[in-house]
């Protein structure tokens, strides 16, 4: 059984999902599912039953990946251990149960030190990997276009460099024999100088995509079309509702990040004004740092966003845990201080009146049945409205000049021909305001808004 056991995980290192070399992907035999042990971690202050809930995840992010949980094994401990996280006698206790289980890889919900997983896996005789490795696997399994290839084979590496060292002994010696002795680099610094290049190489593609879709973004803003970005925790039926607002065909999957590459769409609102919305890749707990900063290009536009429909799974056990893992990574992303609604979906499942007691200004649709998107689009129409004001000029008809900059600048509402001049209402922004000043009608002084 030991070398059942052993010969099995040795094959789930080169094939399965804890395997992150991006570049042979597409070699990988997913023909099996691999069986799995998951392992939590409570340590001083920390609640089991929040533990509980991100085995959960994890597990779910198991099966995403395609693999079986067959076994989950809590560890409680003051603090974790510095050399094997969960201790050697516990690391021992979870070998023998792979033994018996022909378990192929073990998973952790924390991150793992390079150095930590190296001595769990000598324990282990098998793979032992963490969160954030299943993760970026189903990142690789997802990634469609060159744009996000790129942004996940990014994360994979720079996940991979620290852990190089010690990924067999080949790695860490020079071999000997004829030819080799003598001075030369160890395969391990080869390895990594060429990891480091494919870095930085990719991080100049990204940069030039950023470029890129900063230029479409100032284009956009040129428009005077205000934009939206929908966010969330992953699987919350964000494309479900681009497509329901757009009449979009953004692909829907019951599976977690089933989009990764953002999909802009024009909407138009009740008051008849045209505005851009953008669906974005979902959020998790403890999404690793590198897929953050892989997607920097990706969530750009989230900064950029006047603003955020929040869209939250109502019918999850913890929406609130939910709601606190999406504000964290806006917060890490520079766009905590976007301006957002609430949007408690999936209504057609769960009744979501407690949550919009706890959450003022809070809406409840269903993507699926298309309830409650009128008061949906009246909320972002209040909330856009804020942003630019509603104003009235009056200009001369030999001032077409002045017309046409309302209409470049502005978005215009009405616009009527009377005897003596143009009249035209329209959203400005302040420094358009401050530019047509001498068209505004004012009324004993103050701006007439409409």
């Amino acid at each position: 059984m030991g070398n059942k056991a052993t010969k099995a995980g040795s094959e789930s290192h080169r094939g399965g999902f804890g395997d992150l070399g991006g570049e042979e992907r597409g070699l990988i035999d997913r023909s099996f599912r691999e069986r799995i042990i998951a392992v939590g971690f409570v340590s001083e202050g920390k609640k089991e039953d929040s533990v509980s809930v991100e085995l959960d995840e994890l597990c779910r992010l198991i099966d995403t990946a395609g693999a079986d949980v067959v076994e989950i094994v809590i560890q409680k401990r003051p603090f974790p251990d510095p050399a094997t996280y969960i201790g050697k006698g516990k690391a021992r206790e979870i070998f023998d149960m792979a033994e018996s289980m022909d378990v192929d890889t073990v998973v952790f919900n924390d991150e793992l030190t390079p150095g930590q997983q190296f001595n769990l896996e000598k324990i282990f005789h098998r793979s032992a990997i963490d969160r954030t490795a299943v993760i970026l696997d189903i990142f690789a399994q997802n990634a469609s276009t060159p744009e996000g290839k790129a942004q996940v084979e990014l994360a994979q590496l720079q996940y991979r460099l620290p852990r190089l060292k010690g990924q067999g002994g080949n790695y860490s010696q020079q071999a000997g024999g004829i030819g080799t002795r003598g001075p030369g680099e160890t395969k391990l610094e080869v390895d990594r100088r060429r990891l480091v290049r494919r870095v930085h190489k990719l991080q100049r593609q990204l940069r030039e995509v950023g470029a890129h879709r900063k230029n479409q973004s100032k284009r956009r803003r040129n428009s005077h079309n205000q934009s939206i970005a929908i966010v969330g925790y992953t699987n919350a039926g964000k494309s479900t509702l681009l497509n329901l607002l757009a009449d979009s065909d953004a692909v829907v999957a019951d599976r977690l990040f089933a989009t990764l590459d953002p999909l802009t769409r024009r909407i138009q609102l009740p008051g008849g004004e045209s505005i851009f919305v953008t669906d974005t890749v979902g959020f998790v707990q403890k999404l690793p740092h590198q897929l953050v900063e892989a997607f920097k290009t990706t969530l750009d536009v989230v900064i950029e966003a006047d603003l955020l429909l929040h869209v939250v799974d109502c019918s999850h056990a913890s929406p609130d845990t939910q709601i606190k893992a999406v504000r964290s990574v806006l917060k890490e992303i520079g766009a905590g201080e976007v301006q957002e609604i609430l949007v408690f979906n999936k209504s057609d499942k769960f009744d979501p009146s407690e949550l919009l007691m706890l959450h003022p200004d809070s809406v409840a649709i269903s993507s699926y049945t298309g309830a409650g998107i009128d008061k949906l689009l009246s909320a972002v129409s209040d909330q856009l409205r804020a942003v630019w004001d509603v104003v009235e000029l009056e200009i001369p008809f030999d001032r077409g000049e002045i017309l046409a900059q309302v209409h470049r600048e502005g978005q215009v509402i009405v616009e009527r021909v009377t005897e003596e001049n143009i009249v035209v209402q329209a959203r400005l922004d302040s420094l358009s305001r401050s530019r047509l000043a001498p068209f505004l009608v004012e009324e004993e002084g103050e701006m007439n808004v409409i």
